[in-house]
């Protein structure tokens, strides 16, 4: 009795199978070398901030460091006015966020949700609004702040943020409400709600992670702006921290670097706290429109 045993030839590698480790490992290589370059400005700040003053103008190494100092940070803190600043530009970020985020999400479900005559021009010249360039924009609305006579306020500040946060709050929500279901504010309408009602109890829930993934940019684009708040405002008790900062720890040619990169550091640290605790919304908000884009 012979008994055949049959040879197992081994599956071939497709091509595909082979070029995914490479493929793996240039997308590792990518993600490394993007992650470096964004940590790397704060771990330059954070270096800088605990060196000793004398370290910092060795040309030949900007890595020497003789010793560690907080002495920087206690000049920052207690020498200057930086805790106001960071009080300035967290009530004026609030303020005009949480208005803008009211008149753009009306502005936005008008030209997302609204079949009207012209739409699609409005919505183009709301997002031609944003563009313009601030610079162009700070000698007439400083005739408007004079005229408010709210010159040298933070109110000043919360007006003038509302120029471009309500067209960028309209231009991003508008699509997210396009994306929505037709048939849910219909039913709702037929049942007897409102735009209002419709809006406010069948849509928002819908977009909520989109709205928070908005309010984050939004506050980040007021907490971060400098043109318009070294404009209008004159006192240093009235800074936001992005020009009480610059203003106050520079005199003439000589920067004071430990106490500039310390006042950087410290005044990343509320952004930062803020994408932790909503990083799921924003993530959720991202994905989201990616989906309905």
């Amino acid at each position: 009795m012979t008994i055949s045993a049959k040879v197992r030839r081994p599956p071939a590698i497709s091509p595909t199978s082979k070029r995914r480790p490479l493929r793996g490992g240039l997308m590792a290589l990518g993600l490394a070398l993007l992650g470096t370059f964004a940590v790397f400005p704060f771990i330059w700040m954070a270096f800088t901030s605990v060196r000793p003053q004398e370290d910092l103008f060795q040309s030949d190494n900007p890595w020497t460091i003789s010793r560690f100092t907080m002495e920087h940070y206690r000049f920052l803190l207690l020498e200057t006015e930086y805790l106001r600043w960071i009080a300035n530009s967290a009530i004026v970020a609030t303020v005009a966020t949480m208005i803008a985020l009211v008149i753009g999400t009306f502005a936005a479900y008008a030209l997302g949700r609204l079949n009207f005559r012209g739409a699609g021009a409005v919505a183009l010249v709301v997002f031609a609004t944003y563009l313009v360039p601030p610079v162009l924009l700070f000698i007439p609305l400083n005739t408007v702040v004079r005229q408010l006579r709210l010159t040298n306020t933070l109110w000043a500040l919360i007006v003038v943020y509302l120029t471009f946060l309500v067209p960028f709050i309209a231009w991003l929500l508008s699509s997210y409400f396009a994306g929505l279901p037709k048939e849910l504010s219909e039913a709702a309408r037929i049942d007897g709600a409102s735009y209002l009602q419709t809006m406010l109890l069948v849509d928002m829930p819908l977009i909520l992670p989109g709205v928070v993934s908005v309010f984050f940019f939004a506050f980040t684009l007021a907490w971060q702006e400098f043109l318009y708040a070294f404009t209008f405002l004159r006192s240093s008790d009235k800074y936001p921290v992005s020009v009480g900062v610059v203003n106050e720890l520079s005199v003439g040619d000589v920067q004071f670097w430990g106490e500039l990169m310390a006042g950087a550091l410290l005044g990343s640290i509320p952004i930062v706290v803020l994408f932790a605790f909503l990083m799921d919304f924003y993530v959720e908000g991202l994905t989201a429109g990616a989906v309905k884009g």
